[in-house]
């Protein structure tokens, strides 16, 4: 048994799927299952804390996760920290390829679209392009249209016109093997352009492909948000009168896309005109039309209206969620009512509905324009209480906001809170906080901090970097200035940096 086992550190891709789960049963002897369980955090933590590129990921987790252990929620709830943390896409691949060779679980479409969707937002795409054909061929079941459509719309927003709708020929030729495409994959490439606001693109290809692929009431809404989404309402009209000029037939989708297009603008009484319309059209209004309004009369500061369409919502058989509740909060908000909206919070909590990333975001943007940093300080206390852990869009707000108002314990604080968390926080916070830290002369702790953001395999910026490093070479700290030098060259050669990131010392060659 010890020699299977020392075999199986050596080399265990050798050592058969079956034959690794009794190796791990029999010799820890696992008596109950729930004691061995890892939790999200541990296991995130661990990949993001893993030395990266000196290490390969996969005798880590090995390691760590043995293979009775890993459970479908629990490897699609790392690959969701991993991508909210945006953490590094190199180690989530391993991470996933891991546990598709290690679960006794079915891989799940979600991990792999979670996956796929890290990549190539790190415009990793000879990866993605990678996984995406070894997996059609390995598990086909796991290429949806939802990953055609993640490929296809960052594909759209880093690279050209043509490459995406080379992108579409690939997924037909290469990735959708034998399938026939349709209206369905028509649709993901309409909404690829319709995403990133491309409408001109959107509608170049709606005019060349109509003939091969036929619309429906879905292409016409994939079209119509997009004109949404550029903030044109005449544009939004106009489609709209085109769309039922062409015998399509609006539905509820149709006509929230067109109250939200109001409600933005700031025209509030027209949306509630096309709410009028819609039941009478004896169209059911949805608990997202409804948020929507809640949305729109907040814009116009008319916290009543607001109140009152979240009252009705019982009425209405619809059932109250978080979405619906940040809208009432927003709206109170607009209206400085800061207490109404904190007690909304406290109401969010006693009926058991989810405080999200919204509503935290809301909430202390609220906060820092009427009670100030108490306030905000004391929320995130709170937040942190109940372990929940920020969009990163919050956490550079935070970071922004602590290290203006002096309070680099509370940036510090928040760091090591997400970095014990197993996040990886942005590189936008770093900034903020070694900006923060060396004008205050807290170098060490903005070295510290540098090299936690580079271990983890991401990037640390330019100004940055020469920030601190010319607050090293004042204090005569050349060791730690090679360290973070030599760390940035390593991570360079197998992760090439984009415009902005940092590549190194030039000052060592002048110093050593």
């Amino acid at each position: 048994m010890l020699t299977l086992l020392f075999r199986l550190k050596q080399n265990h891709t050798h050592i058969p799927h079956t034959t690794t789960s009794y190796l791990w049963c029999s010799t820890f002897n696992f008596c109950s299952q729930s004691c061995l369980t890892p939790d999200t955090d541990t296991i995130t933590r661990i990949i993001n804390d893993h030395p990266f590129p000196d290490q390969p990921l996969h005798p880590t987790l090995l390691r760590h996760l043995p293979p009775p252990t890993i459970s479908t929620s629990l490897v699609e709830n790392v690959l969701g920290r991993l991508f909210a943390s945006h953490s590094n896409g190199l180690k989530a691949l391993e991470f996933f390829n891991f546990t598709l060779h290690h679960s006794q679980s079915p891989p799940s479409h979600v991990s792999f679209e979670m996956t796929l969707h890290i990549l190539t937002r790190m415009r990793y795409f000879d990866k993605a392009w990678m996984l995406l054909q070894e997996t059609a061929r390995t598990h086909p079941s796991l290429i949806t249209l939802k990953a055609m459509s993640i490929m296809l719309s960052k594909i759209a927003k880093y690279q050209s016109f043509e490459d995406t709708l080379d992108g579409f020929r690939r997924m037909e030729e290469d990735v959708f093997v034998g399938r026939e495409f349709g209206t369905d994959e028509f649709n993901v490439l309409l909404k690829a352009f319709c995403s990133q606001r491309q409408m001109k693109e959107a509608r170049s290809v709606f005019g060349k492909m109509v003939s091969r692929f036929s619309p429906d009431t879905k292409s016409m809404n994939i079209l119509l948000l997009g004109f949404k989404e550029s903030g044109d309402v005449t544009s939004v009209e106009l489609f709209y009168h085109e769309m039922v000029k062409r015998g399509f037939s609006p539905d509820n989708v149709t006509y929230n896309i067109r109250i939200d297009t109001y409600c933005k603008k700031g025209r509030f009484g027209d949306g509630l005109r096309l709410l009028e319309e819609m039941e009478r059209r004896k169209f059911v209004p949805t608990i997202e039309t409804i948020t929507t309004l809640i949305h729109g009369a907040g814009i116009v500061q008319n916290a009543g209206k607001a109140r009152q369409l979240f009252n009705e919502i019982p009425s209405r058989n619809l059932v109250v969620d978080t979405g619906v509740y940040n809208a009432l909060i927003t709206a109170l908000l607009r209206s400085k009512d800061i207490e109404s909206a904190l007690s909304l919070m406290d109401e969010m909590i006693e009926k058991r509905v989810e405080l999200d990333g919204v509503t935290y975001h809301t909430m202390f943007l609220g906060l820092m324009r009427s009670t100030g940093i108490e306030g905000v300080s004391e929320l995130y206390q709170k937040m942190a209480q109940r372990n929940f852990v920020p969009q990163t869009r919050t956490v550079v707000m935070l970071m922004k906001y602590f290290c203006q108002n002096f309070r680099l314990d509370l940036s510090l604080s928040l760091w090591n809170y997400l970095v014990e968390k197993g996040y990886c926080p942005h590189a936008h916070a770093l900034d903020l906080l070694i900006t923060g830290l060396c004008s205050r002369g807290q170098v060490h702790e903005a070295f510290e901090c540098s090299k936690q953001m580079l271990e983890r395999g991401r990037h640390m910026s330019a100004a940055s970097f020469l920030m601190l490093e010319r607050f090293l070479l004042q204090s005569g700290d050349i060791d730690k200035l090679k360290e973070l030098d030599q760390m940035i060259k390593n991570l360079l050669s197998v992760l090439p940096p984009s415009k902005g990131h940092a590549t190194g010392s030039s000052n060592l060659k002048v110093k050593v």
